[in-house]
C-alpha cells in the first residue's frame, strides 16, 4: 500500500475589504448586515515538495482597483513560513481571477497548474463582455514557455496533492486536495467565498454558471475528510477558526494541518442563516 506523504498547510491573508451580506449572495440578503472579505494564498510544505496555491494580487492593482486594504506581499510573506519563491516546486492557480493569478511571475523555477477550460475561458468569446472579462490577468507567455500544466478535471499536482474542476465562479475554477495529519484538507478557493456560501447552499453573487456552482459545494465535501476540513476562499473566520503558524503571525497565518480551534466561532449565527427568515 502507498504511504502518501503529509503536508503542513497553512492559508495566509495578504489584505482585506469591506463588504455587506447583500454583496455575497444571489438575490442579495434581507438582513443586511457588514460582511467584510479577506484575500488569501496558501502553502502546502511537504518534506520533498513545496506548493503554492494562488498568488494574489499586488500593491499596484490594490491601488489602482481601489476600495480594498493591502496588508503585506503575499509572496514576500511566505519567507515568515519558511520559503523562498524560487523553492517553490508548483503552483496551483485555482482560476484567473487577478487576485488569485497576480504574482505568478515571482515564481521563477515552479510548475503552474491549470484547468484546460480556464484559459480557454479567459481567452475566448466570453471575454468580450466586460462583466466577466474585468478580473482577469494574463497566463499565455508562461504557457509558451512550457511552464503550464493542464488539467481535464480531476488531476494529481503531486503525491497527496490534487486538483479539482468545480467550474461556477468561473469556466475553469478547480480546488486543490492536500493530504495532511488530520485528513484530506480542501481548499475550496472560490468554490466557496465564505464558509456560509457552501453551508448554506447560498451561491456567490459573481457567477457563470449557477448550476454548477452548486454543485461544486457537493464536490467540495466528497473531496474533504468532512466538512471541518473545507476552507473557504474569502472568509475572515479562517484566521478565528484555526490557530496561527506562530505568536508572531497572528492574523497573518494559521494552520489548517491542526484541527480548528474549539472556541472557533461558527459561520451561521447571523439573522439570515435561514434565507427564508
Amino acid at each position: 500500500m502507498t504511504i502518501l506523504p503529509e503536508y503542513e498547510v497553512y492559508a495566509l491573508r495578504y489584505a482585506t475589504r469591506d463588504g455587506r451580506r447583500r454583496d455575497h449572495f444571489i438575490g442579495g440578503d434581507p438582513h443586511d448586515a457588514p460582511m467584510p472579505m479577506d484575500y488569501y494564498i496558501w502553502l502546502a510544505k511537504g518534506k520533498d515538495c513545496t506548493v503554492v496555491i494562488d498568488t494574489g494580487f499586488t500593491e499596484e492593482v490594490c491601488r489602482k482597483r481601489g476600495g480594498r486594504t493591502y496588508l503585506r506581499c503575499p509572496v514576500q510573506a511566505l519567507d515568515a513560513l519558511g520559503v523562498r519563491p524560487e523553492q517553490v516546486h508548483h503552483v496551483i492557480l485555482t482560476h484567473l481571477h487577478y487576485d488569485h493569478a497576480g504574482n505568478f511571475d515571482r515564481f521563477p523555477a515552479a510548475r503552474f497548474h491549470l484547468q484546460e477550460s480556464e484559459l480557454q475561458y479567459a481567452t475566448g468569446r466570453y471575454m468580450h463582455y466586460p462583466r466577466l472579462s474585468h478580473s482577469f490577468c494574463g497566463l499565455v507567455r508562461l504557457n509558451y514557455r512550457q511552464r503550464v500544466y493542464f488539467h481535464q478535471g480531476a488531476g494529481e499536482v503531486a503525491p497527496g496533492i490534487s486538483v479539482h474542476w468545480a467550474g461556477g465562479h468561473t469556466a475553469g475554477l478547480q480546488f486543490a486536495r492536500v493530504h495532511t495529519k488530520r485528513g484530506w484538507v480542501v481548499l475550496a478557493s472560490d468554490v466557496s467565498h465564505f464558509y456560509e456560501n457552501f453551508e448554506s447552499g447560498r451561491p456567490f453573487s459573481t457567477a457563470f454558471h449557477v448550476g454548477q456552482m452548486l454543485e461544486g459545494f457537493d464536490s467540495l465535501r466528497a473531496q474533504a475528510s468532512s466538512p471541518a476540513h473545507i476552507v473557504p476562499g474569502h472568509d475572515p473566520l479562517v484566521m478565528k477558526r484555526y490557530p496561527p503558524a506562530s505568536a508572531d503571525l497572528t492574523g497573518i497565518a494559521v494552520k489548517l494541518h491542526e484541527p480548528p480551534l474549539p472556541e472557533a466561532p461558527p459561520s451561521t449565527d447571523s439573522p439570515s442563516s435561514n434565507p427564508g427568515s
